[in-house]
């Protein structure tokens, strides 16, 4: 006990005496409850921001998680107040057993929500069944609503499966469809006003999200959009829009067209950080845990688990590496400087 007394953390919980995990609450009173898990590094599109044509170097199959394993280190974060799960990838719906993963989390007593992330190509064929399996909710990354630039953004085909994941996703009564778009200047910022249009008779939540430009490892500002930019040329297009509230670790800031079945969001990358709430945890597909998506530290919850460690001891791991995390992360021109992974790889 006077160890806790002692530090700032346990201060903190000491006095804030709630519930939660004390193992997910970092020294700054942030409590995690939204694990974000990458299910595979692979993706079959090669957008251009994300990843080189060449694709990247890809963690042998041995060393990635098993479902199993996924499956392990969820429930000891669902049971330490983990209500929320995100699976990303790569692509997370080319993963072989993402429907029977969805199935077993659904199984978690606690978890509230499961949700993935897609660039929507595989979305139609599948998601009746993952429907079926207990999935909660839906993000879809789209920058265009033009084919030919699709087409040269991702360097692949597919712009109409896309659309067909969006309408089936609707059609089966997810609400709202949230469909990500990465605002860059040059490309599509002349769309802005067509994508708040595609919200008119579908119940999406169109994400507009601040592009964060890096050319190598500087910052090429000619490229992003701010915000407050596209909130602009929305407005003057549609003066009536209104603010909408949101929860208190959401990153993104609402707006709504009256009388548009759907709504769009702004999420400020680059003009304002959120880390004050920050909520989130992330795995890595190769069962690394990062407490903070710009940090480069990292630890193998892969390696403990595989060389037996306990639920107890895992939870130390774990809870030692929540304690570890900073306010915020650093500068975004540090941020550029910085070794990390490849976002593909996270």
């Amino acid at each position: 006990l006077q160890e806790l007394q002692s530090s700032g953390r346990g201060r903190f919980l000491l006095e804030h005496a709630v519930p939660f995990s004390a193992f997910l609450t970092d020294s700054f009173g942030r409590q995690h409850n939204y694990l974000r898990i990458s299910l595979t590094e692979k993706c079959n599109l090669r957008c251009q921001y994300c990843m080189p044509e060449e694709g990247v170097q890809l963690t042998p199959k041995s060393e990635l998680l098993t479902a199993q394993e996924i499956i392990t280190l969820a429930r000891l974060f669902v049971k330490e107040g983990v209500e929320k799960i995100r699976l990303t990838g790569g692509e997370p719906l080319i993963r072989p057993d993402v429907v029977d993963i969805v199935g077993q989390l659904y199984k978690l007593e606690g978890l509230k929500t499961i949700a993935v992330t897609t660039n929507g190509i595989n979305l139609a064929r599948l998601l009746p069944r993952l429907k079926e399996a207990g999935l909660n909710a839906i993000n879809i990354s789209l920058d265009t609503l033009v084919p030919a630039k699709f087409e040269f953004i991702v360097r692949r085909k597919g712009f109409h499966k896309v659309m067909e994941g969006i309408h089936k996703a609707t059609e089966l009564g997810y609400h709202p469809v949230k469909v990500n778009c990465v605002v860059m200047r040059g490309f599509n910022e002349d769309e802005l006003l067509g994508f708040v249009d595609f919200t008119k008779d579908l119940p999406l939540d169109v994400r507009f999200i601040e592009y964060m430009p890096f050319d190598g490892n500087k910052w090429n500002f000619k490229k992003m959009v701010s915000y407050k930019e596209m909130l602009d040329t929305i407005k003057q297009r549609w003066p009536e829009l209104e603010k909408l509230p949101c929860e208190a670790s959401s990153t993104a800031k609402s707006y709504k067209v009256p009388h548009f079945q759907g709504q769009i969001s702004f999420i400020t990358s680059m003009s304002e950080h959120f880390c004050g709430s920050c909520n989130r945890l992330r795995i890595t597909a190769d069962g690394n845990l990062k407490v903070c998506l710009f940090g480069n530290s990292e630890v193998s919850l892969r390696d403990h688990l595989r060389s037996g460690a306990s639920e107890e001891e895992l939870v130390q791991i774990i809870g030692a590496a929540v304690g570890r995390k900073k306010k915020q992360h650093a500068g975004m021109f540090n941020i550029s400087q910085m070794k990390n992974r490849p976002m593909i790889l996270i």
